[in-house]
């Protein structure tokens, strides 16, 4: 089945967390983050692939076949990704949908992005860490977190390329800037793009099928 998800909020799985896991300190507030002074909107814009993804909700591999597409409003004021995925416990590998749209705070900034709503009361920041700015504008280093009172930050982060792979290097390079971010790399899981067409087509809108893990990359569980 195909189906449309609409997303508001950015979150790439923020679920609870038990005394029992890696997240013994939970920390409440986003790092200090040094965002890419050389973006520039166009580099950005157009369609990617997700190489790479942490969230520190995760400790497993749950998505597949992550892809996304970014456009600018007229007045270069908001910025909007739509993205498609699939479960990796899903034998049909049934493809799913939704988008997110950020405000851009300051034009003189424009690697940093803001993503709020008045029914939730935290504010999710995204971060243009690195991008290609001197080769083929091949590959683009995400960093998002978020505070909510209450209740331990989010993180997470997409390591993404214009092409199903990256060279071994530029994974490396991009991998190293992110243990400052608090991001532990044991749990940046490699994001599978192969076989990435549903094996079948359901008659109806409606199915008995469920994903064993039930979760949404881009949905806080309180929506």
């Amino acid at each position: 089945m195909w189906f449309y998800i609409k997303v508001l909020i950015l979150a790439f799985l923020w679920t609870n967390i038990d005394a029992g896991s890696r997240w013994r300190e939970e920390k409440s507030k986003c790092p200090s983050v040094r965002s890419s002074k050389s973006f520039d909107f166009q580099q950005i814009l157009g369609s990617w692939y997700v190489i790479k993804y942490y969230a520190s909700s995760e400790e497993s591999e749950i998505y597949r076949c992550m892809r996304t597409d970014f456009h600018l409003s007229p007045n270069d004021v908001e910025i909007s990704m739509n993205f498609t995925f699939s479960f990796m416990d899903d034998p049909d590998n049934e493809q799913l949908y939704g988008n997110i749209t950020w405000r851009i705070p300051d034009l003189r900034r424009p690697s940093h992005w803001v993503h709020s709503e008045d029914t939730y009361e935290g504010v999710y920041n995204t971060y243009v860490l690195d991008i290609d700015v001197n080769g083929d504008k091949s590959w683009v280093l995400l960093l998002h977190c978020a505070e909510k009172s209450g209740t331990a930050r989010y993180l997470s982060s997409f390591i993404m390329g214009r092409r199903s792979t990256l060279p071994v290097n530029v994974i490396a390079y991009l991998q190293d800037k992110l243990p400052r971010y608090d991001i532990d790399l044991q749990y940046l899981f490699q994001m599978q793009q192969n076989q990435c067409t549903p094996t079948q087509t359901p008659l109806f809108f409606q199915t008995d099928k469920t994903s064993k893990t039930n979760k949404h990359p881009l949905k806080h569980p309180s929506h």
